[in-house]
Parts: C-alpha cells; structure tokens; sequence
C-alpha cells in the first residue's frame, strides 16, 4: 500500500499561484525573461510559500502570515497619484520617482529630470522594447529557492530599470518612492534592476509608505549590479501600515574595488523581512550593511542577510539596532560565508537589541561559515534593557522619563544612522527616529 502525502496549501498560496499563471497567459513574454517568470511561477506552483519548518524562515511564518491573498493592483489613477504626490516622504535634494500602489506614476515621476550620467525606464516599457539590461535581471537569485523573490518573478511587470554610466559622479540622489493609497487591501509586486558602471558614484533612497488599518501585501525586489571602482549608497525607509505585510529583496553583485554602503530603517508593517544576499565578484570591494529596526505593539521585523566572499581581498561590516517596545518580535539572521579562494577576507557582522516591553522577544542567528585560512572574521548579538544608571543620571537632571528614554534610545540607535554619508539625509533620517520614538513612547 502507497500513501499520498501532499501538502495542504492555504487560500493565498493557492490565490497567488493561480494570479501568476494567469498574468503569465495574459502578458506572455518570450526569450530568457518568458523562461525565467515560468520557472518562477512553477517553482511558487510546486513549493508555495514556507513555514518555519524551512530553516531561513525558522522564525518568521511566511505561510502563516500569508492565510490570504488579496486582489492585484490595478492601473493607478490620476486622483491616486496626486495623492501619492502629497503623502510620500520628502527629502531634501533628491530627485524622486513615484510608485502607486505598485504601479509607475507617470504624471508625478519626471524620468528627464534625472541628474547627468542617470537613465530610467519603467520596467514595463524596458521589458516591450527589449532592452539588453534585462539580460542581467535575475542572474543574481540565491542559490536555493526564495517564496518572496520567486513570487516577484513571476509577477514581472512593475517596476524600474536604470542605468548609470561609467564614470559618472551623479550629486543628487535618486528616491524611489513607494506610497500605497488603496482604502482595501490590494497586492503590489514592484522589481528594480540597477545596473551601475564602473567607476560610477550615485546615491538612491527607496522609501516604502502607505496607512494604517488596511491589509495590504508589498512584495519588492531590488537587483544591483556594480562595476568595477563604483562607489553606490543605498538608504532604505520602510514605513508601512500597521495591518501590512511587506516582502523586500535586496541582492547586489559587487565588481572589483567597489564601495557598497546600505541603511535600512523600518518602523512599519505588521510583518516585515528584509532578505538580502550580496555577493563579492572582485577584489579589493568593501560593502557596508546597517539598520535600524523600530518595532512596538505586536509588529514583527526580519532581517535575514547571506554575504558571500567568492574573491580574496574584501572587506564587509554589518551593524543592526533593533529598539523593542510591548510584544513585538524581532529577527536577525547573518551569514558571512568564505570560500576557499577568497583568502585575506575581513568580515564582522553585530546585531544588538533593546528590549523595551517586558514581552518583547528577538532571536539572533549569525553565523560564519569559513572555508579559507587567513581571514579576519568574528560575528556577535546582545541584547538588554535601558542602563539604569544613564536613566537615573537624566532623570536627576530634571528630565522628563519619556524623554530620558527617547534620548537613550537614540544615543543606542546613532551608531548605525552615523555611517550615512550624506549630512542632510543622515539628519532626515534621525528626524523620522526620533518622530517614530515619540509616537510610540
């Protein structure tokens, strides 16, 4: 006797399965990008989405969290738009180019205003013209299967491709804005190819946003190839409802001598995970990956992050701060890996929390795997409350306790804000810290 054991799937695994077939029949595309969005949707179709069970979600549900899958967005409207326009973030000196609800907002988004030496598309039109930088877009997918990217993939509609020239010293930098409007629950799938040059320097902010009460689902991907002496720094801002799920894939390939900076804060969604995999192709690179993660109430945040050293000679620093108020729930999973070639590698990867409500919980999982002899590496997780005495110090200075706890709390999370190049965004970013602090204190 033979038992059939199959996997019972859930409403939205089923729902998302069946939207990607049917975007894949109503939007067929050919040549290796057609490949690649079909084995995407088989790869979703035949192992759906993972529960904790699969070691890198061991902490966070993905299926559990996903029991529905709402309707996928449509066309954005004028009046949407113009209501994006208002609400998305403003920095200062940038220039912005504005998502609705997962789709390019055309009226609002000025693709020829863009500094000298930047091109964009959407990726919509890139994919209809046939652009040779799509030859890039999925060449850097993890090793084994990824739920959230496989998802985006199959999805490929939405999204932008740019492109910075070699040698170009781009001053301004480049937002991308992502505001959801929607007064229902919709889902968004957004993918961005950046293709940087060698010997190229440019800044872009990715900034994600939409209100609170509703239960929307983001899914976004980012793919970053950078050439050769290239200088990218990379601010990301995420800021979703209190009801939303948002999915974020960042993966970078790193040429030789190259400088890789990026910052995350989050302060939003319900459940929230980074994923980012970045991978050193040259020598002599260094990447640089912080955050700063805000959680309260029963918010969940994952950073989940694979720093592969394939080449000898690079260098890498992770530095992540996670302020926990109430009963939320924090992750950080890291793995430096090293392989045999990549001798005289320095990795150091810190995550360090604070716990701040007394059913607060973080789970920390970094992690080494060293296959070479001569390298510096060493990775590290703390976890603790307010100092007692730094807390007494300002209260005998007449300082209000909120207050005393907003200036500790900042003091803890500075570290990681101080590696922003830029002075005016590094004090932006601060703002909205310290805002966040206040509201949720």
């Amino acid at each position: 006797m033979t038992t059939d054991i199959r996997t019972l799937r859930t409403s939205g695994e089923e729902a998302f399965a069946q939207a990607a077939e049917a975007r894949l029949a109503a939007e067929p595309t050919q040549g290796r990008i057609g490949e690649l969005r079909r084995a995407a949707a088989s790869a979703f179709a035949e192992h759906g989405l993972p529960t904790r069970r699969v070691e890198e979600w061991k902490y966070t549900d993905l299926r559990a969290a996903v029991r529905e899958a709402p309707p996928l967005a449509g066309e954005v409207t004028a009046s949407a738009e113009a209501e994006a326009g208002l609400r998305a973030i403003a920095f200062p000196g940038t220039e912005r180019v504005l998502f609705v609800n997962g789709a390019y907002g055309r009226g609002a988004s000025h693709l020829g205003r863009l500094p000298a030496g930047v091109s964009a598309v959407p990726l919509a039109a890139a994919l209809a013209s046939g652009s040779p930088l799509l030859d890039r877009i999925g060449g850097l997918a993890p090793q084994r299967y990824d739920a959230a990217l496989a998802l985006n993939t199959a999805m490929l509609r939405e999204g932008l491709v740019i492109h910075v020239s070699a040698g170009a010293r781009v001053e301004t930098p480049i937002h991308i804005a992502h505001v959801f409007t929607a007064d229902a629950p919709l889902s968004t799938f957004t993918r961005m190819l950046v293709v940087v040059e060698e010997g190229a320097q440019v800044a872009f902010i990715e900034s994600h946003q939409g209100p609170d009460g509703i239960a929307y689902q983001a899914n976004a991907a980012t793919e970053f190839y950078v050439g050769d002496g290239a200088h990218v720094d990379l601010i990301r801002v995420q800021e979703e409802g209190d009801r939303a799920l948002h999915l974020a894939t960042l993966v970078v390939d790193m040429g030789r001598d190259v400088a890789f900076h990026a910052f995350q804060l989050a302060t939003g969604a319900a459940t929230a995970r980074l994923s980012l995999y970045g991978r050193f192709s040259g020598s002599g690179s260094h990447a640089g990956i912080r955050g700063v993660n805000l959680l309260a109430a029963r918010q969940h945040g994952d950073v989940t992050m694979v720093l592969d050293h394939a080449v000898p000679h690079c260098e890498s620093r992770e530095l992540f701060k996670t302020v926990l108020k109430d009963e939320s729930h924090g992750v950080f999973q890291g793995k430096i890996i090293v392989r045999p070639d990549a001798q005289k590698t320095d990795g150091r990867m810190m995550s360090q929390s604070l716990l701040l409500g007394e059913f607060a919980q973080m789970d920390n999982k970094p992690e080494l795997e060293i296959f070479a002899d001569d390298v510096q590496c060493g990775h590290g997780a703390t976890a603790g409350a307010l100092d007692d005495d730094l807390l007494f110090y300002l209260l005998s200075r007449g300082i209000p306790r909120p207050d005393a706890e907003v200036l500790l709390v900042q003091a803890f999370v500075g570290e990681a804000v101080e590696y922003v190049e830029q002075e005016d965004l590094r004090e932006a970013l601060m703002a909205r810290i310290v805002e966040r602090l206040g509201k949720a204190g």
